[in-house]
């Protein structure tokens, strides 16, 4: 099976070695995504609007693979203070309804540009 680079100017380009997305079949892989405006690439300000950009970022790149959050079947969540998990969750259901996907939520120490969270997920299209 062949595998499929997405990639979308309406989400931050790559920081590194990898690829926004690799579509294989009807499973997308999204990358991790900071708060990073796509059209400026700096990080938005305060643990709200970081979560919100990411949340946008991830729908950018699911849209660009032919889908959207609603495909997402696992989700997971890398914030440096967990002290942040609910206001994760409020924002969450702004952006996905139920059933919603499995998810983790993960306590680390730092995250690329002192983002304060990232995600990343897999969603599985419908076969076309």
């Amino acid at each position: 099976m062949s595998k499929q680079i997405i990639q979308t100017n309406d989400a931050p380009q790559a920081i590194g070695t990898y690829s926004q997305a690799v579509k294989v079949g009807n499973t997308v892989y999204l990358s991790g995504q900071i708060g990073l405006d796509p059209s400026t690439m700096q990080l938005v300000e305060g643990i709200e609007a970081q979560v919100h950009r990411v949340f946008k970022n991830l729908s950018a790149v699911a849209t660009a693979a032919g889908g959207s959050l609603a495909d997402v079947v696992k989700l997971n969540i890398f914030l440096t203070d967990l002290a942040h998990f609910a206001l994760v969750n409020t924002i969450m259901a702004e952006y996905f309804s139920a059933p919603y996907p499995a998810r983790a939520a993960v306590g680390v120490a730092s995250l690329p540009r002192d983002a304060l969270v990232e995600a990343d997920g897999v969603l599985v299209l419908a076969d076309s």
